[in-house]
């Protein structure tokens, strides 16, 4: 046996699959002692190249689980991919002294990124995100009978198996099922050509350039009253500003005391204030 094996860097799996089967094959499958070796090697020494051995060793057994996952329509590389990193993992946290085989350890590790991989992938929005979800979705697929949609008695007993609600496991075939739209739907001149989500589904946001409009006309406005106002004379200008443009508002009775006159000759003052602002400012 040898531990002088290339980078893993060089064994990713990329385009041609069969090439890096090819490669993979060449690496001799351990027994039981040279891997207890290998791994003692690793956890006493931290012994990269016996790690690197140890990975190599079960490459081909990572194909052959990422495989079994090619029905939910991912790209066979990058499944292998995933997979690979979960060994990696399982490799880096192995014990030796426990007495079970690595394989049997790194099932658990390898599965769990293809898993993570293929919940993140399926499609656009999450279909799973609880962990029972994430139990429903991988074993409803093989549950199914048939490509058919399930009966009430068929979904019952699927979520009595996996120990989930009736109306989950709906749910989930339900999204499974699915397909995903995209938002701005497809070119297409046909006059009966389906409606995209952009053409009926409504938004609180404001359009952007109706955003625009508006801050520049509440700029044109602040700067035309501020005009407006510098006209007016001090006392008049002074009066608008405590009735309408502080945070405390002033009562016709208050100014009235502050300039010593009637109630009723503020509220002219006002009144032919608002009269010359408004004027101005439709100029």
């Amino acid at each position: 046996m040898t531990t002088d094996v290339m980078s893993l860097s060089n064994l990713a799996p990329g385009q041609d699959i069969d090439s890096y089967l090819q490669t993979i094959s060449n690496f001799p499958i351990l027994d039981a002692e040279e891997e207890k070796i290998l791994a003692e090697r690793f956890v006493r020494e931290g012994d990269i190249e016996a790690a690197r051995s140890l990975v190599v060793a079960h490459l081909r057994f990572v194909v052959h689980l990422a495989r079994s996952y090619r029905g939910y329509g991912m790209n066979e590389a990058d499944l292998i991919q995933e997979g690979n990193v979960g060994l990696m993992k399982a490799v880096k946290r192995f014990d030796p002294s426990v007495g079970v085989r690595l394989i049997s350890f790194a099932v658990h590790w390898i599965k769990a990124e293809i898993h993570e991989y293929i919940l993140k992938n399926f499609r656009i929005v999450k279909v799973a995100t609880t962990k029972a979800q994430r139990k429903l979705f991988f074993n409803l697929r093989s549950a199914k009978k048939s490509l058919n949609w399930l009966t009430a008695d068929e979904s019952k007993v699927i979520a009595e198996d996996l120990g989930v609600p009736v109306a989950e496991v709906v749910k989930m075939e339900s999204r499974l099922t699915a397909s995903d739209a995209g938002y701005d739907g497809y070119d297409s001149d046909e006059e009966n050509a389906p409606l995209s989500p952009s053409q009926y589904l409504t938004s609180d946001i404001d359009d952007p350039a109706d955003s625009v409009l508006r801050s520049s006309e509440e700029r044109d406005n602040r700067r035309r009253l501020e005009l407006a106002m510098s006209a007016l004379d001090l006392r008049s200008r002074e009066i608008l500003q405590k009735r309408w443009l502080s945070d405390e508002k002033a009562t016709l009775h208050e100014l009235a005391s502050n300039y010593g006159v009637s109630a009723e000759r503020i509220r002219q003052i006002e009144k032919n204030a608002m009269v010359k602002i408004k004027n101005h400012m439709q100029q």
